[in-house]
């Protein structure tokens, strides 16, 4: 009976040294938590970019790209002012981060939650980031994504967030027709904070070892949008690539049209 007894302890032993830990629950918010929020900058409104400091900054402040990579850029630039566009975006995938806050030339807008701030803006077929403000860290090894995985903090008025597991596909872009793919371990540190009450800035530190020679610091600008009328809407990014028709059975139905391979639709054939 008592090696019975120590063979069945050795076995409850032996199941729980081995046993997975469990997956955190996220409790559910308390009133504390939703009174926190009130406590945080306001971000209301939606924000829009300011575009012509974007192309300003292609001049003035340059990402510094490694030789390789900058004669590419030069090549991309080249074409452009020729009036051929590379168009990096035309397959509709999500610019992802960083471009997204790099280039963008829609608006966006920020909601808070216990635990996380949500950023919801125009294209792409709607874009979503989710920035984790709860104290988890990243995962030891992320799932990559077009925006990565962000956790952030509250540093005064000031949020600060780290993205990691980028997809190595994602563009680093300083326009829509000017940029490469990041090739992987690429790191982006934001400080977002309000300048005034209707200016946002986003400071950027990227870092991109494969085509970066170093860390680029740079500044976005948006600019605080009250009026109804300025409603971030749906994303239509493959909308333009058909038009409306019917199908055999008369219902309204979405038709391919043409495209040439900068994603314009092909001149039409009579």
């Amino acid at each position: 009976m008592k090696s019975n007894s120590l063979l069945l302890l050795l076995l409850l032993g032996t199941s729980t040294a081995v046993a997975a830990e469990p997956d955190p629950i996220d409790p559910a918010p308390t009133a504390k938590d939703w009174e926190a929020i009130a406590k945080l900058p306001d971000w209301s409104g939606i924000w829009s970019p300011d575009v012509r400091d974007q192309f300003a900054q292609m001049k003035t402040n340059p990402p510094p790209w490694t030789p390789e990579i900058a004669k590419q850029i030069d090549f991309l630039a080249a074409e452009e002012k020729a009036g051929r566009p590379k168009g990096l975006f035309v397959d509709c995938l999500p610019e992802g981060m960083p471009s997204w806050m790099l280039i963008t030339h829609n608006a966006f807008e920020a909601l808070y939650s216990p635990g996380r701030v949500t950023f919801l803006g125009e294209s792409d077929g709607d874009r979503l980031r989710r920035i984790y403000t709860d104290g988890r860290p990243h995962p030891d090894d992320p799932d990559p994504s077009f925006h990565g995985h962000s956790i952030g903090h509250w540093e005064g008025d000031t949020l600060v967030v780290d993205t990691v597991g980028i997809f190595p596909e994602t563009y680093l872009a300083i326009d829509e027709a000017i940029g490469v793919p990041n090739n992987g371990d690429m790191h982006v540190v934001e400080h977002i904070h309000l300048v005034d009450a209707g200016t946002l800035h986003d400071d950027l530190e990227i870092t991109a070892p494969h085509i970066l020679t170093h860390p680029w610091k740079t500044t976005r600008t948006y600019f605080r949008q009250r009026a109804r009328k300025f409603d971030i809407i749906e994303g239509e990014c493959l909308q333009g690539s058909f038009t409306e028709g019917k199908d055999k059975d008369g219902n309204a139905v979405f038709v391919p049209v043409p495209l040439t391979h900068d994603g314009n639709q092909a001149p039409h054939s009579p």
